[in-house]
């Protein structure tokens, strides 16, 4: 059975999740203090790790840029702190997905099966070719940066060079939330002029000519009041 951490200091919200969790077929192994819980993951880890902001020991954002640099393990943030500076910092340090308290358990449980099965590429689409000349995804979607042109299931996609910076920041790692802020960083990194709108009109863009090619699978995810994310099949 898949192991989770759940390590949230609240005992009524960890109770109600490690339940749903465990009904869900998952193996949850619930930590209230923040140190406790990185030294058990670094030991032995699990699939994934719930991890609440607000921790005695470590906090949850010391527990989560530990944990980073020692690999992309899955963290699925939970907190009641709002803010959207608290959401950035989280997926900033790597975080694969945020959740605010008071939160549905349910979402929480499909939150972190979708997570899962993000971070399991190799199982769940075919192994596609290595490709030295750009970024070749199994999910039929291939950039070719040396003459920067995109295609979907061997049709080509006719995006605008913003488009295509987008797109391989994004298809890059799938599943990952970028903010504006990180993706105007990552296309505008000379562009003063560059705005938040001229980005969402960008996207927008984007989004309709995949959804012209298949237009029942939502390739870009809108995350709403923190960014986007590549969603693959």
């Amino acid at each position: 059975m898949t192991t989770l951490f759940v390590i949230e200091d609240e005992p009524d919200i960890a109770s109600v999740l490690v339940d749903y969790l465990r009904a869900a077929g998952f193996t949850p192994r619930h930590f209230t203090d923040g140190a406790v819980a990185l030294q058990a993951a670094l030991a032995e880890p699990p699939a994934l790790l719930l991890l609440d902001l607000m921790l005695p020991g470590l906090d949850g954002l010391q527990v989560l840029r530990a944990v980073r640099e020692r690999g992309p393990l899955p963290v699925v943030m939970l907190t009641a702190r709002v803010e959207e500076v608290d959401r950035l910092l989280g997926l900033e340090a790597g975080a694969d997905d945020y959740i605010c308290k008071p939160f549905s358990p349910r979402e929480v449980v499909a939150r972190v099966k979708a997570v899962l099965r993000r971070s399991q590429p190799a199982v769940l689409a075919p192994p596609a070719a290595p490709d030295p000349d750009g970024l070749a995804a199994p999910t039929g979607l291939r950039l070719d940066e040396t003459q920067g042109t995109t295609t979907l299931d061997g049709r080509r996609l006719e995006l605008t060079r913003k488009e295509f910076s987008i797109l391989r920041v994004l298809a890059a790692r799938p599943g990952r939330i970028y903010s504006r802020a990180q993706l105007m960083d990552l296309v505008y990194p000379d562009a003063l002029e560059a705005s938040e709108r001229s980005l969402d009109s960008h996207v927008k863009n984007l989004r309709r000519k995949l959804a012209a090619h298949e237009p029942h699978h939502e390739w870009i995810r809108s995350v709403y009041g923190v960014g986007f994310s590549f969603e693959p099949r």
